[in-house]
């Protein structure tokens, strides 16, 4: 039997067939067992896994008479195999090239399962499990579901059982088809809501993105202390907003003070499993979103926040519309090879737990080498709950390609003096920065930024110009909170040793002067060619003669 794909894997399956040699819609995952791993049980476990679930037996067809797409579901099961790198003598480089392999080979998916796995014996501890499926059938919360499975089937196994689940459930039996007027009405409102804003993003590109250009991605991270974090998700709560909604509007108002672009939009992904009868089927249900969020310029950050969370409010009520007909309403010219309506995608990072695989058995998700982007630009929120409280993170992923390193370094400075701001000046205008940031090159306004500083960390409204720190008021603990917050408004590689040296408003004014000089001049090369040539230049300042 046929069953008709939705519009999301409709979509997926015309992008697939466009961009054959881009591995973006593919779902891979490798885990890394440490321990000792019965590695026939553990294959034997994965093909009982993959051989149940129906999507995983899914071939894909067009028909081309009423122009959709279509699947069933009694095709073969995908593959699992098991590969002894040490009898068969594989080095490091070519286990590395194989993962990639298994990684990132397309599907044919008019002819072969959407899924392959393989069980790799690295050494007598360690053990690979890689697993990919296509994006068409598959999204995180199943590949939880896969996994869950395959650790309950090896544990059985080690115990000398067999576990029999009940047959799995089909997604087409969960996955309604909506009446075509109730999908148009859905389509209508989206658009009234978005529609007037711009459907692209003034980002800092170094490759204009229309050209051919690789979709190896890089990832660029920041990470704030909990005493920052706790300030920034407290306000937000204030606000009625979630960590994922302050992360949209500090990607707003970051974006808003480098241009003159005012109206965004911004993608979302979406579990898209509301109905509970969807939570342990194995299946294509997630959607994306597009939220729209503006920027004026007596907007504060607090009123910001306040309209993330109405932005987001609206956009997960259209949790329902097809992206690819909202798109079409909106951008009927746009080009189908390209991202609908927006190149950037704002969400909460997905950090995968340990799998316990057996008692003294511990798999980890390796991160995957390489790693391919799907959108231009993508900001991951990430809440990290440690002993001292709760730490807010922030992630940039991107084609490698589209960005050089010094406008993502751009990027991730904005969102942390967007971090700092909302933390500490909530009632400040967003875009007031923007007329000040030139300004680090003025003597005078250094010395009005260090003072503001010092004030807020020694909480006194009097400060000396030319009196250390220390016998202001400040101590070691207060240094160390100075450095991160003339990190925070500057911009500038601040380090604690330096500030101890420029103990006073007017030392740490002038030294930060000379950082915004010396970093411009010393921004190119890695990390060993800069060290290397501070050393070569001190040596030849101090040889004879």
């Amino acid at each position: 039997m046929w069953y008709r794909a939705t519009p999301t894997q409709q979509g997926i399956w015309i992008l697939d067939r466009i961009e054959r040699l881009r591995p973006t819609y593919l779902i891979p995952s490798v885990l890394e067992f440490t321990g000792p791993v019965d590695h026939r049980a553990l294959v034997a476990a994965v093909r009982a896994t993959l051989a149940r679930h129906p999507a995983l037996r899914a071939r894909f067809r067009l028909d081309t008479v009423r122009h959709r797409v279509e699947y069933r579901t009694d095709g073969e099961p995908a593959e699992a195999g098991l590969i002894d790198a040490v009898a068969e003598e594989w080095t490091p480089d070519e286990l590395a090239r194989l993962v990639e392999a298994l990684c990132y080979t397309p599907f044919e998916l008019a002819d072969e399962a959407p899924a392959r796995a393989e069980v790799i014996r690295v050494d007598d501890e360690v053990t690979l499990l890689v697993l990919t499926v296509h994006h068409i059938v598959f999204d995180a919360t199943s590949r939880a579901i896969v996994v869950d499975e395959i650790v309950a089937r090896y544990q059985a196994a080690l115990r000398g059982e067999e576990l029999v689940p009940p047959p799995a459930p089909h997604p087409a039996d969960v996955l309604g088809e909506p009446a075509p007027e109730a999908v148009a009405e859905q389509v209508a409102a989206a658009a009234r809501r978005l529609r007037g804003a711009p459907t692209d993003v003034e980002l800092p590109y170094a490759l204009a993105p229309h050209e051919d250009f690789s979709m190896v991605g890089a990832l660029a991270h920041t990470a704030f202390d909990a005493s920052l974090s706790e300030r920034v998700l407290k306000l937000a709560a204030e606000e009625g907003c979630t960590a994922f909604m302050a992360g949209v509007a500090l990607l707003a108002g970051a974006l808003a003070r480098r241009g003159g672009q005012r109206d965004f939009l911004f993608a979302v992904v979406w579990p898209g499993r509301d109905d509970p009868a969807s939570l342990d089927v194995v299946g294509m249900f997630m959607t994306t979103l597009v939220l729209r969020i503006t920027v004026e310029e007596t907007t504060s950050w607090r009123e910001l926040l306040g309209r993330a969370r109405v932005a987001g409010m609206e956009t997960f009520v259209d949790a329902d519309v097809p992206l690819d007909a909202l798109a079409a309403e909106l951008d009927a010219e746009r080009d189908v090879g390209r991202l609908p309506l927006t190149p950037v995608l704002v969400n909460l990072a997905d950090a995968a737990g340990p799998v316990d695989l057996a008692p003294g058995v511990v798999g980890r998700y390796r991160p995957l080498d390489p790693q391919y982007s799907k959108w231009d630009l993508a900001l991951f929120v990430h809440v990290e709950e440690d002993a001292g409280g709760p730490r807010l993170e922030l992630s940039l992923d991107h084609p490698a390609a589209l960005f050089d390193d010094a406008a993502i370094s751009e990027l991730l400075t904005a969102l942390r003096r967007g971090v700092a701001d909302l933390a500490h000046s909530p009632e400040d205008p967003v875009l007031k920065p923007v007329t000040e940031e030139g300004n680090i090159n003025d003597p005078a306004a250094r010395l009005d930024l260090v003072r503001a500083v010092w004030r807020e960390v020694l909480k006194t409204d009097q400060v000396e110009d030319d009196v250390s720190f220390f016998d202001a008021g400040g101590d070691s603990l207060r240094l160390v909170v100075l450095v991160e917050r003339l990190r925070e408004v500057s911009g500038l590689k601040v380090r604690t040793v330096d500030l101890f040296r420029a103990g006073t408003v007017r030392g740490q004014a002038d030294l930060l002067g000379s950082l915004g000089g010396a970093e411009a001049e010393s921004s190119g090369g890695s990390s060993r060619e800069r060290l290397l040539g501070a050393v070569r230049s001190r040596r030849a300042t101090e040889s004879p003669g």
